[in-house]
């Protein structure tokens, strides 16, 4: 019996269970900050709503419209913002900044693609795409005493980079307003060049999930001094930053239960002892043990094995009798 109850295993083993569950979205219409959001729907639901493809984008659209709302609401996205100099200098001055005010409200994280820094030949700093080809302001000598160095080949930013790097020190680190004057003066009338600062996506969803699927919008947004949120617009979904205090209303998710999945399966036994009773209440929970071990092996989990009683009350029948072997896989 035992061969034959390793047969009925391997046979199982090819059993592939899977399942995707969607979230289950909820609009909360009370305005809050994007911290107080979060610890709402942390408390009433599972977390900020999470966006893993198209189709949920499209669930949340739905979910929100059908409360006839359609302006801007919190999703559980966020970006740290962090600033750093290619040198890796983090001491007095590191923290300097002359972004430019004056018309514009910079940094302004356009597109969601904006990590990279240049300066205009009025002082004034923009954050920008890292691709853009700009001249760019190199220095020599020391972090302390730097003397800088224009290059008015146009270059994007990691190449500037490289290049000042391998032929210089780096990329203009500006620590105060006499430094940045001095680079000012380096830029080509007209045009930006590329200094040292930059920072990294730091793209993050509140529940832990990897970032990769991306619905942004295009045109400026607003970041704050340590954290950007993010919302969507109702009338297209469409993702852009803002600042975290800003309270709006906010879209929350649940991860619903699994349906349960019943089937039947029949299956022909031939012990290798006739004098064997697979009856026998012993003998079927040891099938049952086998068979699960051989499933939790082959990565099969979620799923309990249950024998089918026959209305005499068996599970087993001699071929040719009312019934052969039964045993009921439910999905949990």
């Amino acid at each position: 019996m035992m061969e034959r109850v390793w047969l009925v295993v391997l046979y199982l083993s090819g059993w592939e269970i899977s399942t995707c569950l969607l979230h289950q979205y909820h609009f909360v219409a009370a305005k809050k900050t994007w911290a107080e959001a979060q610890a709402y729907c942390r408390e009433t639901y599972t977390d900020l709503a999470t966006i893993r493809n198209s189709k949920e984008m499209n669930e949340l659209i739905s979910t929100v419209a059908s409360f006839g709302y359609t302006s801007k609401v919190w999703i559980g996205l966020y970006s740290t913002i962090d600033w750093r100099w290619s040198d890796g200098y983090t001491g007095h001055g590191s923290e300097y900044r002359d972004w430019q005010d004056r018309t514009d409200n910079e940094p302004d994280f356009s597109s969601a693609d904006q990590f990279c820094v240049c300066i205009d030949n009025t002082g004034g700093w923009w954050d920008d795409h890292c691709m853009v080809d700009y001249p760019f302001i190199c220095y020599k000598g020391t972090q302390l005493n730097p003397e800088y160095v224009v290059m008015t080949i146009k270059m994007n930013w990691s190449s500037a980079q490289k290049y000042c790097r391998e032929n210089f020190i780096d990329l203009a680190t500006v620590r105060n307003n006499s430094e940045n004057q001095k680079v000012q003066s380096l830029v080509p009338s007209g045009d930006w060049a590329w200094i040292g600062l930059f920072r990294d996506p730091n793209m993050y969803w509140s529940d832990g999930s990897g970032y990769s699927f991306k619905y942004w919008s295009t045109g400026s947004f607003a970041i704050g001094s340590t954290r950007a949120c993010v919302l969507a617009l109702q009338n297209t979904g469409k993702w852009m930053t803002m600042s975290c205090e800003v309270s709006l209303p906010f879209v929350c998710y649940s991860v619903p239960p699994p349906a349960v999945m019943r089937q039947t399966i029949k299956l022909s036994v031939k012990p290798g002892d006739p004098s064997l009773d697979l009856n026998d209440p012993a003998v079927k929970a040891d099938i049952l043990k086998k068979l699960q071990d051989r499933m939790k092996e082959n990565g099969v989990s979620g799923v309990t094995l249950k024998w089918s009683e026959q209305p005499d009350g068996k599970v087993f029948h001699k071929e040719g009798q009312s019934s052969q072997r039964k045993f009921r896989k439910k999905e949990n």
